[in-house]
Protein backbone atom coordinates (compact mmCIF):
# COMPACT_ATOMS: atom_id res chain seq x y z
CA UNK A 1 0.00 0.00 0.00
CA UNK A 2 1.09 3.63 -0.88
CA UNK A 3 1.18 5.17 2.70
CA UNK A 4 2.56 8.53 3.03
CA UNK A 5 2.35 9.29 6.84
CA UNK A 6 1.48 7.93 10.05
CA UNK A 7 -0.35 9.83 12.84
CA UNK A 8 0.59 7.11 16.00
CA UNK A 9 -2.22 8.39 18.57
CA UNK A 10 -5.76 9.93 18.03
CA UNK A 11 -8.40 10.08 20.69
CA UNK A 12 -10.74 11.72 18.10
CA UNK A 13 -10.74 10.45 14.53
CA UNK A 14 -12.34 6.83 15.80
CA UNK A 15 -15.24 7.62 18.06
CA UNK A 16 -14.68 5.78 21.36
CA UNK A 17 -11.30 4.11 20.61
CA UNK A 18 -7.60 5.36 20.83
CA UNK A 19 -6.15 4.65 17.20
CA UNK A 20 -3.60 5.25 14.84
CA UNK A 21 -3.90 7.33 11.38
CA UNK A 22 -2.22 6.59 8.31
CA UNK A 23 -2.52 8.28 5.07
CA UNK A 24 -2.52 6.67 1.94
CA UNK A 25 -1.02 8.89 -1.27
CA UNK A 26 -3.24 10.25 -4.19
CA UNK A 27 -6.85 11.35 -4.27
CA UNK A 28 -9.36 11.28 -7.13
CA UNK A 29 -10.67 14.59 -6.02
CA UNK A 30 -8.85 17.98 -5.50
CA UNK A 31 -10.95 19.96 -3.19
CA UNK A 32 -9.57 23.07 -3.25
CA UNK A 33 -9.96 23.43 0.77
CA UNK A 34 -8.22 20.35 1.45
CA UNK A 35 -5.40 20.68 3.91
CA UNK A 36 -3.58 17.30 2.65
CA UNK A 37 -2.34 18.92 -0.23
CA UNK A 38 0.72 16.87 -0.19
CA UNK A 39 -1.26 14.11 -0.36
CA UNK A 40 -3.21 15.12 -4.07
CA UNK A 41 -0.84 17.38 -5.71
CA UNK A 42 2.41 15.94 -7.22
CA UNK A 43 1.73 12.76 -4.82
CA UNK A 44 4.26 10.72 -6.87
CA UNK A 45 6.95 12.64 -5.09
CA UNK A 46 6.10 11.56 -1.59
CA UNK A 47 8.36 9.17 0.35
CA UNK A 48 6.21 6.42 1.11
CA UNK A 49 6.25 4.72 4.30
CA UNK A 50 7.40 0.68 4.38
CA UNK A 51 4.60 -1.06 5.28
CA UNK A 52 6.37 -3.88 7.46
CA UNK A 53 7.03 -0.23 9.65
CA UNK A 54 3.42 0.30 9.83
CA UNK A 55 3.14 -3.38 10.95
CA UNK A 56 5.58 -3.57 13.20
CA UNK A 57 4.61 -0.20 14.90
CA UNK A 58 0.91 -1.44 15.26
CA UNK A 59 2.76 -4.86 17.12
CA UNK A 60 4.91 -2.34 19.12
CA UNK A 61 1.46 -0.95 20.16
CA UNK A 62 -0.84 -4.09 21.01
CA UNK A 63 -2.83 -3.69 23.92
CA UNK A 64 -2.59 -0.11 23.99
CA UNK A 65 -4.21 1.06 20.61
CA UNK A 66 -7.59 0.23 19.70
CA UNK A 67 -7.97 0.49 15.83
CA UNK A 68 -6.27 1.82 13.32
CA UNK A 69 -7.98 4.77 10.74
CA UNK A 70 -7.23 4.21 7.31
CA UNK A 71 -7.43 8.02 5.64
CA UNK A 72 -5.93 9.50 2.65
CA UNK A 73 -6.20 10.91 -0.02
CA UNK A 74 -8.98 8.15 -1.33
CA UNK A 75 -7.70 5.05 0.22
CA UNK A 76 -9.97 3.24 -1.58
CA UNK A 77 -7.83 3.72 -4.68
CA UNK A 78 -5.04 1.30 -3.16
CA UNK A 79 -5.10 -1.75 -4.85
CA UNK A 80 -4.02 -3.95 -2.43
CA UNK A 81 -6.29 -2.05 0.67
CA UNK A 82 -7.86 -5.51 1.51
CA UNK A 83 -5.53 -7.20 1.87
CA UNK A 84 -3.91 -5.02 4.31
CA UNK A 85 -7.25 -4.59 6.07
CA UNK A 86 -6.77 -8.04 6.72
CA UNK A 87 -3.13 -8.16 8.23
CA UNK A 88 -4.41 -5.40 10.36
CA UNK A 89 -7.68 -7.77 11.39
CA UNK A 90 -5.13 -10.28 12.34
CA UNK A 91 -3.49 -8.34 14.81
CA UNK A 92 -6.53 -7.98 16.40
CA UNK A 93 -7.22 -3.99 15.65
CA UNK A 94 -10.72 -2.25 14.98
CA UNK A 95 -10.51 -0.54 11.36
CA UNK A 96 -12.08 2.99 10.56
CA UNK A 97 -11.89 3.82 6.50
CA UNK A 98 -12.53 7.07 5.40
CA UNK A 99 -13.64 7.96 2.24
CA UNK A 100 -15.34 10.31 -0.18
CA UNK A 101 -17.88 7.58 -1.47
CA UNK A 102 -17.09 7.96 -5.13
CA UNK A 103 -15.39 4.54 -5.54
CA UNK A 104 -18.46 2.94 -4.54
CA UNK A 105 -18.46 -0.71 -5.79
CA UNK A 106 -14.97 -0.65 -3.96
CA UNK A 107 -16.46 0.78 -0.82
CA UNK A 108 -19.33 -2.07 -0.85
CA UNK A 109 -16.93 -4.72 -1.74
CA UNK A 110 -15.19 -3.81 1.50
CA UNK A 111 -18.31 -3.22 3.68
CA UNK A 112 -19.85 -6.81 2.26
CA UNK A 113 -16.36 -8.56 3.53
CA UNK A 114 -17.34 -7.55 6.64
CA UNK A 115 -13.18 -6.50 7.25
CA UNK A 116 -13.99 -2.80 8.61
CA UNK A 117 -15.72 -1.53 12.03
CA UNK A 118 -17.05 2.19 10.71
CA UNK A 119 -16.76 4.40 7.65
CA UNK A 120 -16.78 8.09 7.87
CA UNK A 121 -18.04 9.09 4.08
CA UNK A 122 -17.54 12.83 3.33
CA UNK A 123 -20.06 14.24 1.90
CA UNK A 124 -18.21 17.47 0.08
CA UNK A 125 -21.87 19.68 -0.94
CA UNK A 126 -25.34 19.83 -2.63
CA UNK A 127 -25.36 18.22 -5.50
CA UNK A 128 -25.20 20.74 -7.44
CA UNK A 129 -22.46 21.97 -6.30
CA UNK A 130 -20.04 18.71 -6.45
CA UNK A 131 -18.05 19.57 -8.82
CA UNK A 132 -16.79 22.96 -7.80
CA UNK A 133 -16.26 21.50 -3.78
CA UNK A 134 -13.79 19.07 -5.24
CA UNK A 135 -12.28 20.69 -7.77
CA UNK A 136 -13.29 19.05 -10.58
CA UNK A 137 -15.01 20.35 -14.30
CA UNK A 138 -17.09 17.81 -14.08
CA UNK A 139 -18.27 15.04 -12.11
CA UNK A 140 -20.93 12.04 -12.41
CA UNK A 141 -22.59 11.81 -8.53
CA UNK A 142 -24.83 8.25 -9.03
CA UNK A 143 -21.97 6.56 -6.90
CA UNK A 144 -21.90 9.24 -4.03
CA UNK A 145 -25.87 8.56 -3.90
CA UNK A 146 -25.01 4.97 -4.16
CA UNK A 147 -22.75 5.11 -1.50
CA UNK A 148 -25.25 7.38 1.10
CA UNK A 149 -27.95 4.92 1.01
CA UNK A 150 -25.86 1.68 1.22
CA UNK A 151 -24.38 3.14 4.53
CA UNK A 152 -27.52 4.34 5.46
CA UNK A 153 -28.72 0.69 5.28
CA UNK A 154 -26.73 -0.03 8.30
CA UNK A 155 -24.26 -2.75 6.86
CA UNK A 156 -21.68 -1.46 9.12
CA UNK A 157 -21.31 1.36 11.60
CA UNK A 158 -20.91 4.94 10.13
CA UNK A 159 -20.94 8.45 10.25
CA UNK A 160 -21.27 11.12 7.05
CA UNK A 161 -18.99 14.47 7.77
CA UNK A 162 -19.13 18.05 5.61
CA UNK A 163 -16.14 20.27 6.30
CA UNK A 164 -18.02 23.94 5.96
CA UNK A 165 -16.65 26.22 3.98
CA UNK A 166 -17.17 30.32 3.87
CA UNK A 167 -17.00 30.10 0.26
CA UNK A 168 -18.75 27.10 -0.80
CA UNK A 169 -21.67 26.22 1.87
CA UNK A 170 -24.85 28.18 2.30
CA UNK A 171 -28.36 27.23 4.09
CA UNK A 172 -29.47 25.77 0.99
CA UNK A 173 -26.86 23.64 0.62
CA UNK A 174 -27.33 22.59 4.25
CA UNK A 175 -31.18 22.15 3.38
CA UNK A 176 -30.22 19.91 0.08
CA UNK A 177 -27.74 17.73 2.03
CA UNK A 178 -30.34 17.32 4.57
CA UNK A 179 -32.39 15.56 2.06
CA UNK A 180 -29.40 13.56 0.56
CA UNK A 181 -28.80 12.05 4.49
CA UNK A 182 -32.31 11.93 5.54
CA UNK A 183 -33.05 8.54 7.86
CA UNK A 184 -28.44 9.07 8.45
CA UNK A 185 -27.95 7.71 12.05
CA UNK A 186 -25.19 10.04 12.27
CA UNK A 187 -23.94 13.40 11.37
CA UNK A 188 -20.85 15.85 11.46
CA UNK A 189 -20.27 19.62 10.27
CA UNK A 190 -16.58 20.46 10.44
CA UNK A 191 -15.48 23.90 10.70
CA UNK A 192 -12.91 24.47 7.83
CA UNK A 193 -9.26 25.39 9.12
CA UNK A 194 -6.70 27.14 6.95
CA UNK A 195 -3.72 25.34 7.69
CA UNK A 196 -1.77 26.91 5.28
CA UNK A 197 -1.39 23.99 3.56
CA UNK A 198 -4.39 23.81 1.88
CA UNK A 199 -4.79 22.98 -2.22
CA UNK A 200 -5.92 26.71 -3.36
CA UNK A 201 -5.83 29.86 -0.88
CA UNK A 202 -8.88 32.19 0.06
CA UNK A 203 -11.26 29.94 1.74
CA UNK A 204 -12.31 30.68 5.00
CA UNK A 205 -14.76 29.84 8.12
CA UNK A 206 -18.65 30.74 9.21
CA UNK A 207 -19.17 31.94 12.34
CA UNK A 208 -19.95 29.07 14.90
CA UNK A 209 -23.44 31.02 15.31
CA UNK A 210 -24.00 29.97 12.06
CA UNK A 211 -22.76 26.41 12.07
CA UNK A 212 -24.85 26.10 15.20
CA UNK A 213 -28.15 27.46 13.03
CA UNK A 214 -27.00 24.78 10.65
CA UNK A 215 -26.92 22.21 13.08
CA UNK A 216 -30.52 23.22 14.34
CA UNK A 217 -31.97 22.69 11.36
CA UNK A 218 -30.74 19.62 10.40
CA UNK A 219 -31.80 17.99 14.56
CA UNK A 220 -35.11 19.52 13.31
CA UNK A 221 -35.46 17.37 10.38
CA UNK A 222 -33.89 14.53 12.27
CA UNK A 223 -30.76 13.95 11.45
CA UNK A 224 -28.57 13.80 14.59
CA UNK A 225 -25.92 16.10 14.01
CA UNK A 226 -22.89 17.47 15.89
CA UNK A 227 -20.35 20.05 15.07
CA UNK A 228 -16.66 19.02 15.31
CA UNK A 229 -13.95 22.08 15.37
CA UNK A 230 -15.60 24.88 17.49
Amino acid sequence: MKIAGIQKLTLLDFPGLMAATIFTNGCNFMCPFCHNSALVIDSSLNELLNEKYIFEFLESRKGKLDGICISGGEPLLQEDLIEFIKKVKEMGYKVKLDTNGYLFPKLKEIIDSKLIDYVAMDVKNSLDKYPLTCGLTSLLTDNILKSIEYLKENHVDYEFRTTIVKELHDFNDIKEIGKLLKGAKRYYLQQFEDSQHNIKKGYSSHDKETLINYKNYLNSINIYTEIRGI
